[in-house]
């Protein structure tokens, strides 16, 4: 199974151009909502630029995680490359993410006790700009965020945002109807509140690659039988399965035969049954009956 890594190489080159027209999207607007946040006084508008600035940040780690798994190679102590680089710049996104929302969160119970003066229309024109931005990187990203973990990351990122300048939109309309300031304090909350669960659901995610968990999708006892039933097998052992990287699962397993059986088909049906299960790269061990030492490793 020796074309995983180009596998996983082209997969990243297609990610390239879309992260970087997403990220210099994102990263310009950003500074421009900022600005006006603190001209207009609107809290909704500085927790969106918040938002917006992990967006830009979490674009870039995904850049350059795509960048360092495009020029990962096998050599050197970095057997398996870079490829867990994207994995813990998805990692970092959810943590910033949960940073960003706790100090909205703070913010806004300040704000609701003194809400303070809010300039409606630039909150309102900035607001339909972060809407226009956010769409765009939205279509840049959908495809990519089904086929990389970092790519749904920041793809989380840029759709949270995306309905974050809804609500700023909306907010600055009723501020401008009614001159209800305290509603900018608590779109702001609501746009933090909104982060929280997707920041849970990636982490949640980088962390189950990160401890090397079976996938969630890989049906172990399953794999075991389907390997038991191969002729020749009389035994499957030290099955150990893990996630690499977004769309590459790995797997080392030990497979047992009678004595006078010949391993070459046995290793061959056992590959197949590995990729139909979705394994991209596999070490597999066919020993005969009489070998001994299986038994004394510990883990």
């Amino acid at each position: 199974m020796s074309t995983s890594h180009d596998h996983a190489v082209r997969s990243s080159r297609r990610h390239l151009r879309p992260l970087t027209l997403a990220f210099a999207l994102v990263a310009g607007f950003m500074v421009v909502e900022l600005v006006a946040g603190f001209w207009s006084g609107s809290l909704a508008l500085i927790s969106d630029a918040g938002h917006m600035a992990t967006d830009a940040l979490g674009l870039g780690m995904a850049l350059a995680a795509v960048v360092a798994a495009d020029k990962a190679g096998h050599g050197g102590s970095r057997t398996y490359g870079l490829y867990r680089t994207e994995i813990l710049a998805a990692l970092a996104n959810a943590v910033l993410l949960f940073v960003v929302a706790g100090y909205v969160l703070v913010e806004a119970a300040e704000r609701l006790r003194d809400p303070g003066d809010v300039l409606s229309l630039p909150m309102l024109v900035v607001g339909i700009g972060g809407l226009v931005v956010n769409v765009v990187a939205w279509q840049l990203l959908r495809r990519g965020a089904d086929e990389s973990l970092n790519v749904e990351g920041a793809y989380l990122e840029v759709v949270a945002d995306l309905l974050g300048s809804v609500a700023v939109i909306v907010a600055a309309g009723l501020i401008w109807l009614t001159e209800w300031t305290i509603v900018d304090p608590i779109v702001g909350a609501a746009i933090a509140v909104f982060i929280l669960p997707r920041a849970w659901s990636l982490a949640g995610k980088a962390v189950r690659v990160l401890v090397q968990a079976a996938p969630e999708h890989l049906d172990l006892e399953k794999l075991t039988a389907e390997l038991s039933d191969v002729a020749g097998v009389i035994n499957v052992h030290d099955l150990h399965a893990w996630t690499l990287t977004s769309d590459m699962d790995v797997a080392t397993v030990h497979v047992m035969t009678a004595n006078d059986v010949d391993p070459h088909p046995v290793l061959d049906q056992a590959r197949t049954i590995l990729e139909r299960h979705g394994i991209a790269h596999a070490t597999l061990q066919v020993e005969p009956e009489s070998h001994r030492g299986c038994a004394e490793l510990s883990w």
